[in-house]
């Protein structure tokens, strides 16, 4: 039903109802005008006969329509072309103008186009180019209705961007193909230029031979996992098959097919595998238009007893587009209304067709959609330089629509994210992952009896954790496997070769890698990481001091010992001064009875006891109640005061010294604090991400470092980070540093 929905609606569009045909057919009886023909040559190649049949049926349908040219009939001519022959190719077209054309469709080889459309301009004939046209020359008499090749090359820029991909090989077959992608050439955003790894390697397809496995064992070898494949459709099948026959084929290769005809081949096997097949399409097969433009094929076929076996996904681009151009040569002819009956042209005569340019540009100002989407055009070039793309990937059930791209819009992805997401859980779900990963603690570590234990249960640790907690998210399965040089993954610059866990996932020998792997440049550009689980620069491991017992007397530390003895002498001698000057002094004798106004006896209050309780009272800040009164002790108690004033200010600062100098005895806290000591040696780890950082640096200050680690004796350069930690625990007197 919804088939038959989409077929109505098509027929709708295009008026080709069985009531219009019906209609079409008497239509001469209905007007009193006759019509006029009006001759349209199609130029084919002896083997596009899907091609000859479109063209036919286009001016079936559009004879059939009242509505685009009521009072004009299109008599299709079709004449048959060889690719190279360009000299019987002229001297076959001039003929032909000889005999009165209106427009000129094709041919769709470079070898003759060029001709043809040259003599077109000259006798200002329309001429209709359906091809990839790479020329960027002003247009005369010429319209192209294929897609533009500068936007078709942003186009599959765009999709290398999307796909993040930071290198990779383009395969192609000519000459031609090398000027359809000089725009992806010129692209380098996002791509990796780093030392040893170019963003992309062109390789030529053997043009003379159909075996492509000594090529594609190349770079299978290379380690490349994205391609991009610029060749003929009929050969898309051979490519594919023999390189999955090198064993290239597999769920880490991706391939974007840049032929626009891609959705008419039958991937067979390939509908099933892993690897990631994606292309662009100009039509929706499965579209209301394109089921109707198919539907009235049939009715044309069979009107004329003829074999019809075509499906949708059977429809090739340059036949739609065929369809397209006749449609929209005879909205033009409607537009442009008056007598249009073509004229006789000889080639050297040097007359033209008065009605062809303005027929060409009444085209190329029309804003038309048609089988192959919306269109529009380039005055200038006449180039067509609006369509929207499909961006397809292969599936099971064949290639499915994930997005779409037009030059206004960019990319816009139909898929969405819960969509991808359910695809990816899909895809992955029982699947065993190989898991590379090296000893390491907390990461990865041999649990106890490990051997003699199996797979899995010889290992414990974060990684462990970490990699179950996700397969049973996800659900796959998994298996840990040691890495055989036990290295994490150096770029070697003279081979150019990754060892350690690197080259496990770049030969493919593992699918997964987890453990205290640094992410950097270069490792960044060789594989894929995921969100780092932990985020450090570079460390210094080094050993803290130990702690000492807390002496019950400590408080004295900040002072010398014969500070404090002095200190002790002037608290006494202050204290015996106050207490003779205040026996000496009548104003320091009270009346210890103040409601006695004659007492017989007078008391003194700074006896001994007091004047001590005031001089510790002073020296601890504290004060008492006793001041004194007489000149002469508090010039004495002034003076202490003063003297207490400086002692207790010069105690405090010497405390805090003290006290953070304990702190700081022996702190390393950064570089420079290594740099510019020689009691602690520093060390690193061989071949590790903080080894290549050291060595690599232009930094005045890193180069110290790794110079004087190169010419420690004994060696400071540890074989793994436990090595390194073991030094740090076991070097005498704190003597070792550990980054």
């Amino acid at each position: 039903a919804s088939g038959m929905w989409r077929v109505c609606l098509g027929l709708l569009a295009y008026g080709l109802t069985l009531t219009a045909v019906a209609g079409a057919r008497q239509r001469g009886n209905n007007f009193q005008r006759s019509l006029d023909d009006f001759t349209i040559v199609g130029l084919f190649h002896p083997e596009q006969k899907q091609q000859e049949f479109a063209f036919s049926s286009a001016v079936e349908a559009v004879n059939m329509d009242t509505q685009v040219i009521p009072f004009i009939n299109l008599v299709p001519k079709i004449e048959y072309f060889s690719h190279f022959d360009s000299f019987n190719t002229s001297k076959r077209v001039c003929t032909l103008l000889e005999e009165g054309v209106g427009a000129i469709f094709g041919p769709q080889s470079v070898g003759t186009t060029g001709i043809v459309q040259s003599i077109c301009d000259n006798m200002e004939v329309p001429h209709i180019d359906l091809r990839w046209d790479i020329s960027n020359k002003p247009a005369g008499c010429v319209i192209n209705l294929y897609p533009d090749s500068k936007l078709l090359a942003i186009a599959l820029i765009s999709v290398i961007r999307d796909m993040d991909w930071k290198s990779y090989t383009v395969l192609y077959e000519d000459y031609d193909s090398l000027i359809r992608l000089q725009e992806v050439f010129k692209d380098h955003e996002g791509l990796n230029h780093g030392e040893g790894f170019p963003p992309f390697t062109v390789r030529q397809l053997p043009v003379d031979d159909d075996d492509y496995r000594p090529l594609l064992k190349e770079i299978r070898t290379a380690g490349e996992s994205h391609i991009v494949l610029d060749c003929p459709t009929d050969k898309i099948m051979t490519i594919l098959t023999q390189a999955n026959e090198v064993k290239l084929m597999g769920e880490y290769l991706s391939i974007i097919i840049t032929s626009l005809d891609a959705h008419t081949i039958d991937f067979g096997e390939f509908r099933y595998d892993k690897t990631n097949i994606t292309a662009l399409r100009l039509i929706d097969p499965n579209s209301p238009t394109v089921l109707a433009t198919l539907h009235d094929w049939q009715y044309e076929a069979h009107r004329k007893h003829q074999p019809f076996n075509l499906t949708a996904t059977d429809l090739q681009i340059e036949s739609l587009l065929t369809f397209d151009a006749v449609r929209l040569f005879a909205l033009a002819l409607h537009k442009h209304g008056g007598n249009l009956e073509p004229v006789p042209l000889d080639c050297h005569s040097g007359r033209t067709w008065e009605h062809g340019f303005s027929i060409i540009n009444f085209m190329k100002n029309m804003e038309y959609e048609g089988v192959s989407g919306p269109m529009s055009f380039s005055e200038e070039s006449g180039h067509r330089m609006f369509f929207r793309l499909e961006i397809i990937e292969l599936a099971a059930e064949g290639f499915k629509k994930i997005g779409t791209w037009d030059p206004e819009h960019g990319i816009n992805y139909t898929r969405t994210v819960g969509q991808m997401y359910s695809d990816i859980v899909q895809s992955i779900t029982n699947k065993l992952f190989i898991v590379s990963s090296k000893i390491g603690r907390p990461y990865l570590e041999y649990t106890d009896n490990h051997q003699e234990k199996e797979g899995n249960a010889r290992y414990e640790g974060y990684s462990m954790d970490l990699i179950d907690a996700i397969a049973k998210e996800l659900g796959f399965k998994y298996q840990f496997e040691l890495v055989k040089d036990n290295q994490y993954g150096v770029l070697s610059k003279t081979t150019k070769q990754w060892n350690g866990l690197i080259r496990e996932l770049r030969e493919k020998r593992a699918d997964l890698a987890i453990c205290d792997l640094t992410i950097t440049y270069d490792r960044r550009s060789a594989v894929d990481f995921t969100m780092p689980f932990m985020t450090l620069g570079i460390s210094i491991l080094y050993k803290k001091n130990e702690k000492q017992d807390v002496d019950l007397f400590s408080f004295l530390s900040p002072l010398a010992f014969n500070v404090w003895i002095t200190m002790a002498t002037a608290y006494l001698g202050i204290s015996l001064l106050l207490y003779i000057l205040s026996r000496c002094s009548p104003y320091q004798w009270e009346n210890p009875h103040p409601c006695n106004s004659e007492p017989e006896e007078l008391e003194l209050t700074f006896n001994l006891s007091n004047c001590l309780w005031f001089s510790i009272g002073s020296l601890t800040t504290q004060g008492c109640d006793l001041l004194p009164k007489a000149v002469s002790t508090r010039i004495v108690a002034g003076m202490w005061w003063f003297f207490t004033l400086i002692m207790i200010s010069s105690y405090t600062a010497n405390l805090a010294a003290f006290i953070t100098q304990q702190k700081m005895d022996n702190t390393i806290d950064s570089a420079e604090d290594l740099v510019n000591q020689n009691k602690v040696k520093y060390g690193v780890m061989e071949d590790g991400s903080s080894y290549n950082f050291f060595m690599e640096s232009n930094d005045s200050l890193y180069q110290k470092i790794w110079s004087s680690m190169q010419s420690a004796t004994p060696s400071v350069i540890t074989k793994s980070n436990d090595e390194g930690t073991d030094r740090v625990r076991k070097a005498k007197n704190r003597g070792y540093a550990f980054f």
